[in-house]
C-alpha cells in the first residue's frame, strides 16, 4: 500500500509519499505561498536531486493537483498513475474531545472539525482546506486523520481541567487539550523499543523542543499531562511564544498600551519567547552562538528556556512519582547537545547523570545519552510524525478492506 501524508497550512502544504511495505519515504516536498501568482513547489523523489518550480497556484486544490503531478512526472516521479496511491493521511491540529484516536474521514467527522474551527482557528480550517482538495483531486481514495490532541485524550480530569467556572468548560470546553501528541506517542514507543522494556512499565518524561515546544509525562504508556493547553500557548517558553504567565498581565498589558485582544494574542503568540528575551532570534541556533559570544541577552534567553524546561520535567517526576526515563526530541531536542546538558545538570536530584561524550556526539538515531550509573535513562529519540500518520492511515484503511 501507498499512503500520502499531507499536512495543510493556510498558505503552504507539505506532503510524503511512503511505500508501507517497508515504510520507506518514495518522495516528499512542499507547496508554498499558495494564494499568490509565485507560489513555490518543491519536490524530491528518493535518489533524485531536489527539484523547484515557480508558478500561480491560488488554492489547496491546484496545490494538491501539482503534487500528484509531481508524483507521476517522467522525470521525477516516484509511481506510475495516480491510481497506485491507495490512501491520503492528514495531520490535524485540534480534535477537541470528540475525537480519541484517528479516523476514516467521512461527512461526521468533517463535520465535527469544522465545529472545532473556534479552539484552532489558525490550523484546522487549513486542514479542512487540505481535505476537501483531495476531494475533489482523489475522490476514491479513503482519507485518515490523525488528530495532535489526541494521544492526550487520557488525561485525567485534574489534569485537564482548569480552576475557573465549570460552566465554561460545559458550555465551551474550555480545558487543557495539549498538542504535539503526534510526536510523544511516536517516541515513547521509540524509547521504549529501545530499551526493550514494556512502554506501560515506563515513567517517562517527553520533552518536544523545537520552536514551538512541550512536555509530556507518560504513565502506563498514556498521557497523563502535559504543558501545552487549550491552546499551543500555555507551557514551556518557545521561539516566539511567551508560555506560562500570570493571566493578570493581560488585561493590565491591555490597559497600559491600549492594545486589542488581537494585538495582545499577536504579542503572546509571535513576539515573545526568545525572540522578546534575547532580541536577536527565535532560532535556538543563533541564540546559542550569540551566547558563546558574551550576548547577555542570548545568555538570559537560555537561561529561562533551560530553566522551565528542567522546571517542567521536576513537577511531573513529582505528579507521576517519579521518572524513570526522559526523552528529547525535535529540531532543538535532537540537536542542541548544550541545552540538553543545561536541562540534565539540575536534575541530578532525581538520579540524571549525563554522559557529556555521549551527548555530544552528533547522531540521527536513538541513542542513551546519560551514564550507564545513572538512574533515569536519558535518549534522544528523533520523531517522525509522518510516518505515525501513515501507519494509522495504513492500519485503519486495512481494517476497512477487512471488514465485511
Amino acid at each position: 500500500m501507498k499512503v500520502l501524508v499531507i499536512n495543510a497550512g493556510s498558505s503552504s502544504l507539505k506532503y510524503q509519499l511512503y511505500d508501507m511495505t517497508n515504510e520507506s519515504v518514495l518522495a516528499s516536498g512542499r507547496v508554498e505561498r499558495i494564494g499568490m501568482d509565485s507560489s513555490i513547489v518543491t519536490h524530491e523523489a528518493s535518489g533524485k536531486s531536489e527539484v523547484r518550480s515557480v508558478s500561480e497556484i491560488l488554492e489547496h486544490t491546484t496545490a494538491v493537483r501539482r503534487v500528484l503531478e509531481m508524483l507521476v512526472d517522467p522525470h521525477n516521479g516516484v509511481i506510475d498513475v495516480i491510481s497506485e496511491i491507495d490512501a491520503v493521511g492528514h495531520r490535524v491540529v485540534h480534535g477537541g474531545e470528540a475525537f480519541k484516536q484517528s479516523v476514516l474521514v467521512t461527512q461526521d467527522v468533517k463535520l465535527e472539525i469544522r465545529n472545532l474551527f473556534d479552539l484552532a482557528p489558525l490550523h484546522n480550517p487549513a486542514h479542512m482546506m487540505g481535505i476537501s482538495a483531495v476531494d475533489t483531486n482523489l475522490p476514491e481514495v479513503p482519507q485518515v486523520v490523525v488528530f495532535d490532541t489526541a494521544f492526550h485524550q487520557t488525561m485525567p480530569r485534574e489534569s485537564y481541567l482548569y480552576a475557573i467556572p465549570m460552566v465554561l468548560y460545559r458550555r465551551h470546553k474550555v480545558r487543557r487539550y495539549g498538542f504535539h501528541g503526534t510526536s510523544h506517542a511516536y517516541v515513547s514507543v521509540q524509547a521504549a523499543a529501545y530499551l526493550q522494556q514494556p512502554l506501560e512499565s515506563l515513567k517517562m518524561v517527553s520533552c518536544h523542543i523545537g520552536n514551538g515546544a512541550s512536555c509530556t509525562a507518560i504513565l502506563d504508556g498514556k498521557s497523563f499531562d502535559t504543558s501545552m493547553g487549550m491552546t499551543p500557548l500555555e507551557g514551556l517558553m518557545m521561539g516566539t511564544r511567551s508560555g506560562d504567565l500570570d493571566p493578570a498581565v493581560v488585561p493590565f498589558v491591555m490597559n497600559k498600551e491600549d492594545l486589542s485582544v488581537s494585538e495582545v494574542n499577536s504579542m503572546l503568540n509571535k513576539h515573545s519567547g526568545l525572540q522578546a528575551i534575547s532580541g536577536l532570534s527565535s532560532d535556538m541556533r543563533e541564540i546559542t552562538e550569540a551566547m558563546q559570544e558574551g550576548d547577555k541577552h542570548a545568555q538570559l534567553a537560555f537561561d529561562m528556556y533551560a530553566y522551565r524546561v528542567r522546571k517542567y520535567i521536576g513537577a511531573y517526576a513529582a505528579a507521576m512519582n517519579g521518572i524513570d526515563t526522559l526523552v528529547f526530541t525535535a529540531g532543538v531536542g535532537e540537536n542542541s547537545s548544550i541545552l540538553r546538558k543545561a536541562v540534565c545538570e539540575g536534575l541530578t536530584f532525581l538520579g540524571i547523570e549525563l554522559d557529556e561524550e555521549r551527548n555530544n556526539e552528533r547522531r540521527k538515531d536513538v541513542r542513551i545519552i546519560s551514564t550507564d550509573a545513572s538512574r533515569v535513562k536519558v535518549l534522544v529519540v528523533p520523531t517522525n510524525e509522518e510516518l505515525l500518520i501513515a501507519r494509522d492511515t495504513f492500519e485503519i484503511v486495512q481494517q476497512q478492506l477487512q471488514s465485511p
